[in-house]
């Protein structure tokens, strides 16, 4: 019997990281073929060029789908998106695969799940269900749960709400979150190890830092950042370290704020257009808390006992451990933010921090699912229809 090919599709840094056990669990089964697709960020030098990382982890890529330009407005997104649907209509042309994954809700999604659902190949969304208020992420992610076939989800209330949007639910698999394999797959490097890697030398106290723009606000990128910035420069002796945006409308502005704060902070600052997922996992292990409005510190900081400081509504509506700190991106909250996450009263509750994405195990499952589950039929989609209270 021939091998079930399943294509996983990438497109940024962060989301490779989570898909790596998923990756590796396809590549060792027996009955699978795993072709991989790269696109968006990964194609980028203004990124990093991560795609060079995939290969260095001895996975080959298939198809490499160009689609990001050089731009950061809303008319270069929509462009991009453009660019990527002609050239994932090509690729599924030419890679003919099985089943289609794909991750979350970045735009770049959107172009693959739209040519696969017109080339009739069944689509795998991973980590629907969410929420995001404050994001074009909201309207992605769900966009892409009704084009696809397979639903693994992260939570019971994530479950139910896929379903509320009309998906059978024996096709709607709760898994747990990615991002809790990816530290325990993962031996993260020690204090000393870090420092020697990142050429920077840890203080007394440390952050880590990621802010990406709210996507369905205009023109506020700017001003909340430097709000942040304001609150991070009252600090005393505590150093951060940075990762810069990712390739959202307005995340220029935000990365030359981090270039000028970096430059006026030497020795006190640092940042990095990719830590790739072992020294980013390993600076929220030895740091004291993650800062901005990043998934990750609702996802995977939990599950390190670590705090995290919460901005904005960009992650409005995502289910939160009791470790995550929400504030409004002024000057003000989030140094009172702050203040609390350092406070003896927090730090002491964090050893009792309940991760709700789970313990671990979601890319297993997933796999063992792509390999058995029946395919016959499975494109003609019926609404479920939920039963009225």
């Amino acid at each position: 019997m021939a091998r079930r090919k399943i294509c996983v599709v990438t497109g940024s840094r962060a989301e490779y990281g989570l898909l790596y056990g998923v990756l590796c669990g396809i590549r060792g089964a027996a009955d699978l073929e795993l072709q991989t697709a790269v696109t968006g960020m990964h194609l980028s030098p203004e990124f990093g060029l991560t795609y060079k990382v995939i290969e260095q982890d001895g996975f080959r890529i298939d198809a490499r789908v160009e689609m990001l330009l050089s731009s950061d407005t809303a008319v270069g997104t929509a462009k991009s998106l453009g660019l990527g649907l002609l050239g994932f209509a090509d690729a599924w042309a030419q890679l003919r695969p099985d089943v289609i994954v794909v991750l979350g809700d970045r735009y770049e999604i959107l172009a693959v799940a739209a040519a696969a659902m017109v080339a009739r190949i069944p689509i795998a969304h991973i980590h629907g269900g969410e929420s995001t208020e404050g994001a074009i992420d909201e309207s992605v992610r769900h966009a892409v749960t009704k084009m696809a076939h397979l639903h693994f989800v992260a939570t019971e209330q994530y479950r139910r709400r896929v379903i509320q949007l009309g998906e059978q639910p024996d096709r709607v698999f709760m898994v747990g979150g990615l991002g809790i394999d990816t530290m325990q797959h993962l031996e993260l490097l020690d204090k000393e190890a870090l420092q020697r890697s990142l050429e920077f030398t840890l203080g007394r106290r440390n952050l880590l830092v990621t802010f990406h723009p709210a996507t369905l606000e205009e023109e506020t990128a700017k001003a909340q950042f430097g709000e942040l910035l304001a609150a991070l420069a009252q600090l005393r002796d505590t150093r951060c370290i940075f990762t810069l945006p990712n390739a959202d409308t307005e995340s220029r502005v935000i990365s030359h704020m981090i270039e000028e704060y970096v430059a006026a902070h030497p020795g006190i600052a640092k940042a990095f257009k990719s830590l790739g997922q072992l020294r980013y996992l390993s600076c929220m292990q030895h740091c004291d808390g993650v800062v901005g409005n990043s998934s990750s510190g609702l996802t995977e900081a939990p599950s390190l006992r670590k705090g995290t400081i919460n901005i904005g509504d960009r992650q409005r509506g995502r289910v939160r451990a009791a470790s995550v700190i929400d504030c409004e991106p002024t000057a003000a909250d989030i140094g009172a933010a702050l203040q609390r996450l350092y406070s003896p009263a927090f730090q002491a509750q964090l050893a009792g921090t309940v991760n709700p994405y789970g313990e671990g195990g979601a890319s297993e499952r997933i796999v063992a699912t792509l390999r058995t589950v029946a395919l016959d039929g499975i494109l003609k989609k019926r609404f479920y229809d939920m039963p009225f209270a």
